[in-house]
């Protein structure tokens, strides 16, 4: 028996640090739902969790892109469509003034509506826009084809679809109005003048279904897209999920097996301080 050195206690109180440390990762876990809450707790695990956090926020950053993109060509799409009717409206009047019931007079009211109406697709491709982003432009005349931009920074509109720098797609921007779609070289001011229209009409009608498809494909594009990086962005979060996220069922278990070892270590220390005053009982 001796009195200089408190072996037991030496011993117990080691082992209720080694508990109550234990026992502090178990609540810091518990508490904040990571298993890795610092680069010691798993330094492979942190660094492969860290890459997959930054790739998941890319993807859904390049989801709100594809959603962005979607919008603006159903924009572009609805544009158009006002002026596939109003490409329409040019055609019955062309077919109205080339019959030859109508008089001069009339002829001319009908070639009045028809500048209005150029008028019209004139200022909607001026002014059609996607958050003040131009959709047309303006440039020499090529029917039936659609005439894209002749200056490469012009002619698309990028789209960031992915979250490397390499996934992207264009959306080609058209050059789109009346002197474009050779539609002021329409007239139905005589009935020679109106026969002559028609065909200008109808390939202006072809070549703005033309554009209109080529928005059509890129939202399909786009809405396949935005499927796939969807389901990655959730597969990529649920195995990021597995790395870092706590499993609350082990981890309490943990918690309440160091938790009786710490009561139980922390009444060894008391029981072990205990021996060395029987000491005194030798003296008595």
């Amino acid at each position: 028996m001796i009195i200089q050195h408190n072996i037991p206690g030496i011993n117990s109180t080691r082992n209720k640090g080694i508990s109550e440390s234990k026992l502090k990762k178990n609540l810091e876990k518990l508490s904040s739902g990571y298993r890795i809450n610092r680069a010691g707790d798993d330094a492979a695990g942190l660094t492969l969790s860290e890459l997959m956090r930054s790739q998941i926020t890319g993807l859904n950053q390049a989801i709100r892109n594809v959603n962005d993109g979607i919008g603006m060509t159903q924009t572009g799409d609805g544009v158009l469509t006002e002026v596939h009717a109003m490409l329409g409206r040019l055609k019955t009047l062309a077919v109205q003034s080339a019959n030859g019931t109508y008089t001069t007079e009339a002829r001319a009211n009908l070639d009045e509506e028809r500048l209005q109406l150029l008028d019209e697709i004139d200022r909607i491709a001026e002014n059609a826009n996607f958050d003040e982003i131009p959709l047309f432009g303006s440039g020499t005349p090529q029917i039936p084809l659609p005439n894209m931009m002749s200056d490469p920074e012009q002619a698309n509109i990028p789209l960031q679809i992915g979250y490397t720098a390499e996934e992207n797609l264009d959306v080609h921007r058209y050059q789109m109005g009346s002197k474009e779609l050779m539609l002021d070289q329409t007239s139905f001011r005589t009935r020679h003048d109106a026969n002559e229209s028609i065909p200008k009409i109808e390939a202006a009608i072809e070549a703005v279904s033309d554009i209109r498809a080529d928005f059509g494909s890129v939202e399909s594009h786009l809405n396949h897209t935005h499927n796939n990086i969807t389901v990655t962005a959730e597969n990529m979060t649920a195995a990021e999920s597995r790395i870092r996220d706590t499993d609350m069922a082990d981890e309490i278990t943990k918690f309440t097996k160091n938790n009786i070892l710490y009561q139980s270590s922390n009444a060894m220390a008391a029981q072990s301080n205990s021996i060395v005053q029987n000491v005194l009982s030798l003296l008595q």
